[in-house]
């Protein structure tokens, strides 16, 4: 809902704030006071671009600026769909402050030079992202036309709204999902197939080939040791066997001189004391040199020389180089490794099989999204004469009883293929992808004939002005419940509109305020006297020069105003008690 318009600087609005609340608000004021650049304000926020001269003679730009409330869940469920766009820190900002409503400003700034600044919440966007904005919290409709009533998508939903068809459209969107999902595992599959294929040679191949190798991640450690200890077993066998001997065996062997050196000082220690140190230090060497000759001893003893030992080492060792070299690890990710081609072998070899059963689901997933699309047909074309009815209704009631309309619901994209060729194909996949829209495969369009004897033509083609105005708010009176709730803008609605049509035409924009907030700019008194605010736009020469103001009329001022719009002149009782008895007071 829109609660404030604030306009800077705009033609001859030098400066303006207009409060706006729910249901019925109306502008009035005589021609040329102002009232159509109120309406300009609100195109500029639209993200329309400005007319050369709207910035007013002496200033440096034109500012205008709404205020809006969004309320949350359905009603603010296409704003919220922009935010998340567009805009992702204002969803957080309200996520952290949860209300019954949200504020947004929108504001578009003119500069004299022609260039422009948009934004929303006083951060910079776009002018595209506000006109993809704006038309989510309001439409015009009049000689200038910017309203979602002439985009087919928001005819489809209204369409489905009016018939209560959510239930069968998310039906419907569930069971696309499902088939999208398959459909790009079908494509995927399909353009890796080729390549999938070289991949599973070479993945078995590269299993195959370390599951033979049988690593163990600790074989290099405990197999290079012993290469080594053979490699040079002859020459260590005989140098151990002469270390051996000069430690123990031979005459004068070094255990056997320390062995009575100790015990030389074994016999003094107890009468020199200062020899104590030494001795025990001499006897712990012993203890050592001892151990270290029987080692010695016990490993040239089994040291063997054994070429074909070394053989199989050098053997293996090099096939482990080789594959360490080849895949670029050591022995622990080769074993890493054959995990990681299994794993790869069963995935490709799963993708395969998928490959070749994916057409009887693809086909199954496909035929549920057919006969889905066909039930939201059948329901929609049982949902138009109703829908078409109560619009031809609200035309008569406002003076267009020669009006035809109806609504055309066809099918999105060419169907007479639908059962040919195989539904994993990419071929046929793409033109699925066309043939299934958002809300099914239909196409719906409101028809519109304004005149008698004219044929029915696309709604956006036919009529202009206050007839469009009018022609618009039937529609929008039948559909009300429908759709989200949003500002409408009715201008010049009451163009070509008699004294008798008024009522009609109050009331029914009356009725239309308890769904959607209503803005309407009329001359009319009886429209006057519906809203629940009236405004009124006048214009005065000060300091010579024109500006125009904009007042909140209340109590006897409205009256005063009503019986103006009545006799051109509020000083006559007539049209004051006319006025009364409109505004029944």
């Amino acid at each position: 809902m829109l609660v404030e318009l604030i306009i800077r600087d705009l033609a001859i609005i030098e400066h303006a704030t207009l409060s706006f609340g729910a249901g019925l608000n109306v502008i009035s004021g005589e021609t040329g006071a102002g009232k159509s650049l109120l309406v300009g304000a609100l195109e500029l926020l639209l993200g329309t671009r400005p007319k050369p001269g709207r910035v007013r003679t002496g200033a440096d730009k034109a500012v205008v600026e709404g205020r809006f409330v969004v309320p949350p869940g359905r009603d603010g469920a296409s704003v919220a769909r922009w935010a998340r766009r567009h805009m992702p820190q204002l969803v957080a900002e309200w996520s952290r402050t949860p209300s019954d409503e949200h504020e947004l400003i929108l504001g578009r700034s003119v500069f004299a030079d022609g260039k422009t600044r948009a934004y929303v919440n006083n951060r910079p966007v776009t002018r595209e992202a506000l006109a993809d904005l704006a038309p989510r919290l309001f439409e015009i409709h009049g000689q200038n036309d910017h309203q979602k009533l002439h985009d087919p998508s928001e005819q489809m939903r209204l369409v489905d709204s009016f018939g209560k068809l959510d239930a069968a459209v998310g039906a419907y969107r569930e069971a696309r999902d499902a088939w999208r999902t398959l459909a790009d595992r079908a494509e995927r599959l399909r353009a890796e197939s080729a390549t999938r294929r070289d991949a599973l040679d070479l993945a078995r191949f590269q299993r195959g080939e370390l599951e033979a190798a049988r690593v163990r991640p600790e074989e290099r450690a405990e197999l290079e040791p012993e290469r080594e200890l053979l490699r040079h077993a002859a020459t260590l066998k005989e140098g151990l066997a002469r270390v051996v001997g000069e430690l123990s065996e031979s005459d004068g062997a070094l255990v056997d001189r320390l062995r009575a050196t100790v015990r030389y000082l074994e016999g003094w220690k107890a009468q020199i004391v200062a020899l104590g140190p030494a001795s025990e230090s001499l006897e712990t060497a012993l203890v050592h040199l001892e151990d270290g000759a029987r080692t010695l001893q016990s490993l040239s003893e089994r040291l063997e020389v054994d070429p074909a030992r070394l053989e199989e080492l050098e053997t293996r060792l090099a096939e482990l180089e080789k594959l360490e070299r080849k895949y670029r690890v050591d022995a622990a990710g080769l074993v890493a490794k054959l995990e990681e081609l299994r794993a790869q072998v069963a995935r490709l070899e799963a993708d395969e099989a998928s490959a070749e059963t994916l057409g009887s689901e693809l086909a199954a997933a496909r035929a549920v999204v057919l006969a889905r699309a066909g039930d939201l047909r059948r329901a929609r074309k049982a949902v138009r004469p109703k829908l078409v009815k109560a619009v031809e209704k609200a035309f008569a009631d406002l003076g267009l009883p020669k009006a035809s309309f109806d609504i055309r619901v066809a099918q999105r994209a060419d169907e007479d293929s639908l059962a040919a060729g195989d539904p994993s194909e990419t071929s046929v996949i793409e033109a699925d992808r066309a043939r299934f829209g958002e809300r099914g495969m239909d196409r719906v369009e409101f028809l519109l004939a304004a005149n008698p004897g004219e044929p029915l033509a696309k709604l956006e083609t036919v009529a202009s002005g206050g007839e469009t105005a009018r022609i618009m708010l039937a529609l929008r009176s039948a559909l009300s419940t429908a759709g989200e709730s949003r500002t409408l803008l009715f201008d010049e609605i009451d163009s070509g509109v008699g004294g008798r049509l008024g009522p009609a035409v109050g009331a029914h924009l009356k009725r239309l305020g308890e769904h959607h907030q209503v803005l309407c700019v009329t001359h009319l008194p009886a429209i006057a006297a519906m809203a629940q605010r009236h405004l009124k736009a006048a214009k005065a020469v000060e300091g010579g020069r024109t500006r125009t103001f904009v007042e909140d009329l209340r109590d006897e001022a409205r009256v005063q105003e009503i019986a103006d719009m009545i006799a051109g002149g509020a000083d006559q009782e007539t049209a004051r008690a006319e006025a009364r008895r409109l505004l029944g007071a």
